[in-house]
């Protein structure tokens, strides 16, 4: 099983979730690529099995420029997208806390929630994001 991790981080924390995620799928077996939005050239979708796409929310609730072009990039819907994402609850409070998660996982109608991580994966959260992988790795092998 071939992954692709693919990500859009300034501060960093979106790219601290997207290396706990490709070693989770690492260690559980799978092939797992890093890919950086806006840095690295564009990939074939097609040649993934999954592709996990992480994002910040940016600009009260809004989903970077970078990413709605990896999207356009990728040129359509593929099956099997799980999207992970950073935010900040005091922009915007819940409302808005990661709304760029929720907007791309309704356009790939995706079959997990969204992650959503306040900042850092770091501390406690470290482990709501390997809960999480480990859920999409479950249902990862039932598929296969």
């Amino acid at each position: 099983m071939r992954s692709l991790i693919a990500y859009l981080s300034y501060s960093g924390n979106t790219k601290e979730v997207a290396e706990i995620i490709a070693e989770q799928a690492r260690s559980d077996g799978m092939t797992a690529e890093m890919h950086r939005i806006g840095i690295d050239p564009p990939i074939d979708a097609s040649e993934y099995d999954y592709i996990f796409l992480g994002t910040f929310t940016w600009d009260m609730g809004r989903t970077p420029d970078e990413v709605k072009d990896f999207v356009l990039e990728v040129g359509y819907k593929p099956e099997h997208v799980a999207v992970f994402g950073t935010g900040d609850t005091q922009f915007g409070g819940d409302k808005l806390f990661c709304r760029a998660v929720d907007k791309l996982t309704t356009f790939y109608h995706s079959q997990w929630p969204g992650l959503k991580i306040e900042q850092s994966p770091r501390g406690s959260q470290e482990q709501v994001v390997e809960k999480w992988v480990e859920g999409v790795l479950h249902d990862v092998k039932i598929l296969a």
